[in-house]
């Protein structure tokens, strides 16, 4: 196996030579950090977490004051059969939280804890909850400038909403550029993030507990086999579509939330004295943490930065699959959007955390000695934190490990179909929806998936880490500029509700929503 394995690591050396600088330079770019009371603060995690502070205040707290309608939305109360997309709501929902309920919450949320101690998972916390109203703006305005193609598919995301919504505005050019750099930008991370990262971790967690290098997939033949399934099964749900994505989703991500939920209440039973302390320790901490990072600010850095890639909130992925939508009214699913950080971050995110502080009495520190001295850094660390999970889950059955494996394979299919997908909707706004351009690039994305298998391909997957943010740059901007779009969709979504409530039909309302757009009209014709 020397030889077979030779050929991989040279590939992966030559590959990884050839974009180091590239990535280097965007990375130092995207990454930048700024000294802030003695902590390095990178401007990107502010730039996310402002951006959800400002529309939180802008929309009113709308994540806690509109949240009641957003489950009695995702319940399907106001769905009406008429209108166009492709998914219902709670569809749209399970494929976006499938996009990003993934490593990030098992393996990045370790290395939150390791670095920043217990006190991380409070900000991590707070993050989410502020990435509520992210989420709600820009998909809000991906279902308002959503396209349809002649067969009925759905066309969204930034590069819509950007170049048609900033063209609204008298901003034609900046919103082209806006859209077309978000669209490169999700792309890359499609191939090599969504795709090659996650297909490569679990394998890796196969690995580990089916006989570490005895293990028959960490063979070859064994990656061969592992990469060549995935990328069957990947393209059987590719092929069909939105709909197979979203009837897959909305059976696999409950499954698997449930899964990992159990796995973690479990841990917590068997180590039920601990809770109490557990929760203490997080409040404490996030106040007065100890961690590598060093004090307060460490704490919310690290917490705000591991939620920020966890439920990538204003980074403009999610936009794309809620677009697909069946509704007539944009911020519906606006609504609806918000309840994805909460189950990502607030939720699993949570559960993991706490499962590794209690599991034993802080595990977590003999972990950040690693983190320190190198070999985790809360970005890349993914062995790391994948370990101190798998450590955590081992204390309360020593076969619980297997279970972590089976989540993090569901995680990691789950993921991959949802960014095939989002791909998609971006390969096309640059190559065009045409079906041999589509074909070409499914078969580009299977091809990944087994390399992804084989390879580790390290420096593209931090590149594609740092292009993914780099999308972010331009989604806010346009988010700020078309906010009060969002408002009036809003207005809109609350008075439809309203009526409904109050026991009015879709037929009367629809009556008169066109005899106001028709006074309306007139009004500015005179003018």
């Amino acid at each position: 196996m020397a030889n077979e394995s030779s050929w991989t690591e040279t590939v992966d050396e030559k590959v990884n030579d050839v974009f180091e600088p590239v990535s280097e330079v965007l990375g130092d770019i995207v990454f930048y950090e700024v000294p802030v009371f003695g902590a390095d603060f990178p401007i990107i995690v502010a730039w996310l977490a402002v951006a959800g502070l400002v529309f939180s205040i802008y929309f009113g707290l709308a994540q806690v004051r509109h949240i009641g309608k957003a489950l009695r939305l995702v319940r399907g109360k106001y769905d009406q059969p008429d209108a166009p997309g492709e998914v219902n709501h709670f569809q749209a929902l399970t494929s976006a939280v499938s996009g990003t309920v993934g490593l990030g919450n098992i393996a990045g949320v370790a290395i939150a804890v390791a670095i920043g101690g217990p006190g991380a998972t409070f900000w991590m916390i707070v993050c989410g909850l502020l990435g509520m109203a992210s989420k709600f703006v820009e998909c809000t305005l991906g279902v308002k400038y959503r396209e349809f193609n002649e067969d009925g598919t759905v066309n969204g995301g930034p590069m819509l909403y950007l170049r048609k919504g900033l063209a609204e505005r008298g901003m034609a050019g900046v919103g082209k550029v806006l859209a077309w750099c978000s669209a490169a930008m999700l792309l890359f991370f499609t191939l090599f993030g969504g795709n090659l990262f996650q297909i490569n971790q679990s394998l890796e967690q196969l690995v580990a507990v089916t006989g570490k290098d005895d293990s028959f997939f960490n063979t070859s033949g064994g990656a061969i086999f592992f990469g060549l399934l995935a990328a069957a099964l990947v393209a059987l749900v590719l092929i069909g579509g939105m709909r197979s994505i979203g009837a897959v989703t909305s059976r696999l991500v409950p499954s698997m939330a449930i899964l990992y939920v159990v796995a973690c209440l479990a841990v917590i039973g068997f180590n039920i004295g601990h809770v109490p302390d557990a929760f203490g320790a997080i409040f404490s901490g996030a106040f007065n943490p100890e961690g590598v990072a060093g004090g307060l600010l460490g704490a919310l850095i690290v917490g705000f930065q591991r939620a920020a890639f966890s439920n990538e909130a204003g980074v403009g992925s999610a936009p794309i699959v809620h677009s697909a939508v069946r509704t007539k009214r944009p911020a519906t699913e606006g609504l609806v959007a918000m309840i994805e950080p909460f189950v990502d971050t607030v939720i699993v995110c949570t559960m993991t955390a706490l499962t590794i502080i209690i599991a034993d009495g802080g595990m977590y520190n003999d972990a950040r000695d690693a983190v320190a001295s190198g070999e985790g850094d809360g970005v890349s660390g993914t062995s790391v934190g994948i370990s101190i999970t798998s450590d955590a889950f081992e204390t309360a059955l020593p076969w619980f490990p297997q279970i972590l494996t089976v989540a993090v394979i569901l995680f990691a299919f789950s993921t991959v179909i949802t960014w095939g997908y989002y791909g998609l909707k971006s390969w096309g706004h640059i190559f065009g929806h045409s079906k041999t351009s589509e074909m070409i690039y499914k078969i580009i994305f299977c091809s990944v998936i087994v390399t992804g298998a084989l390879l580790s391909l390290g420096v593209l997957v931090d590149l594609a880490d740092a292009v993914l943010f780099a999308a972010a740059l331009f989604n806010i901007i346009g988010l700020y500029l078309l906010a009060p779009v969002v408002k009036r969709e809003l207005d809109k979504v609350l008075e439809y509700i309203r009526r409904r409530d109050a026991g009015e039909s879709d037929a009367e309302i629809e009556a008169d929503e066109a005899r106001e757009a028709e006074a309306h009209a007139g009004e500015t014709g005179a003018r």
